[in-house]
């Protein structure tokens, strides 16, 4: 046999190559032990009853094990996605797992404005309170695209459209105090910078970058909205999930996906882990007062100066009203 232009039939090069497979494989089961041990798990046994909880994107990945910890803590729990039907396949199957039959599933296009605003109608005409709001939803586009209102997809996504749909829902949210908005972000922000002079390219040579400028977005959009909420009962907080093996590397193209395969298998956080910074924040009575904090494994870290830039968050904020065309008849924060 031979394999990698090695002729396999002498016995001393079988014996190699099965000790560089051994060591291979051990390697990377420590690496895995190692992330499991130092992955930050919430551990409290806090109960959701009569709490209602509306979480973005949550038919997989994180977002789905998010939405199955939180119902199993009893919350009425409203799934919040593009495909109905694949809602309501996930749906079935969290009552099934939890037992909660309280787990609803509304139709919400990030990406489009005119669906953000009929989504959030319906959540004020037929919620009596939101006691936490989860922005998981997120997309990594590997090309260009426009959303139907004009905006770069995965900007669009990302950050547009948590931003029109927290005005939106901010009313029902300050009646539900002491309440919670929980911002998924990324510590890929690092990666980028926030050019307000081009949140919204007309081209790009390196469509993935917006992946990173969104969550650069997102936290930027999270330490102003909790200035703005001071003292009204809302926290507001954000964090890294960690890299999650999940459906948000299904746009990355070949060649590249064949090997980012093997390093997701082989070293990034399962989404039952990755959630657990998500539900910490939803729940925990550790930080019932804490707000405009970044959190990573359960604990509070440190963001970089330019992230914490409070000029450059409110210019962000005036920009980002313009984009999703907010009236003088909308709620205002």
């Amino acid at each position: 046999m031979v394999i990698f232009g090695l002729d396999l039939s002498y016995p001393v090069l079988q014996a190699i190559f099965s000790l560089l497979i051994v060591g291979f494989l051990t390697v990377v089961s420590l690496l895995k032990f190692y992330a499991y041990v130092t992955c930050g798990f919430f551990h409290e046994k806090v109960k959701m009853d009569g709490k209602t909880v509306l979480i973005t994107g949550a038919t997989g990945g994180i977002g789905k094990e998010t939405a199955r910890e939180i119902a199993k803590r009893g919350a009425r729990v409203i799934i919040a996605c593009r495909n109905v039907e694949s809602g309501i396949k996930v749906r079935d199957e969290l009552i099934e797992n939890t037992k909660n039959e309280n787990i609803v599933v509304k139709k919400l296009e990030l990406s489009s404005q005119k669906s953000i605003r009929e989504f959030a109608e319906d959540i004020n005409k037929t919620e009596a309170k939101l006691d936490v709001l989860i922005h998981n939803a997120g997309t990594a586009e590997s090309s260009f695209k426009k959303s139907v209102d004009g905006i770069e997809l995965t900007m669009a996504t990302n950050h547009f459209g948590p931003f029109l749909l927290t005005h939106l829902l901010i009313d029902l949210l300050k009646r539900s105090s002491p309440s919670r908005i929980v911002v998924v972000a990324s510590e890929l922000y690092r990666l980028a910078s926030l050019n307000l002079n081009n949140l919204n390219p007309s081209s790009s040579w390196c469509p993935p970058y917006y992946y990173y400028v969104s969550k650069y977005a997102n936290i930027c959009f999270t330490l102003e909205l909790a200035r703005r909420l001071e003292g009204t009962g809302i926290t507001v907080n954000c964090l890294h999930p960690g890299m999650i093996d999940s459906g948000i590397w299904r746009n990355v193209p070949i060649p590249f996906s064949c090997c980012l395969q093997l390093i997701i298998k082989g070293f990034f956080k399962t989404p039952k882990q990755g959630c657990q910074t998500s539900v910490f924040l939803a729940c925990s009575e550790e930080v019932k007062h804490v707000t405009g904090r970044y959190f990573r494994d359960c604990s509070e870290k440190q963001l970089s100066s330019g992230a914490k830039d409070v000029a450059k968050a409110k210019k962000l904020w005036e920009l980002s009203e313009k984009f999703v065309n907010l009236t003088d008849t909308d709620p205002k924060i």
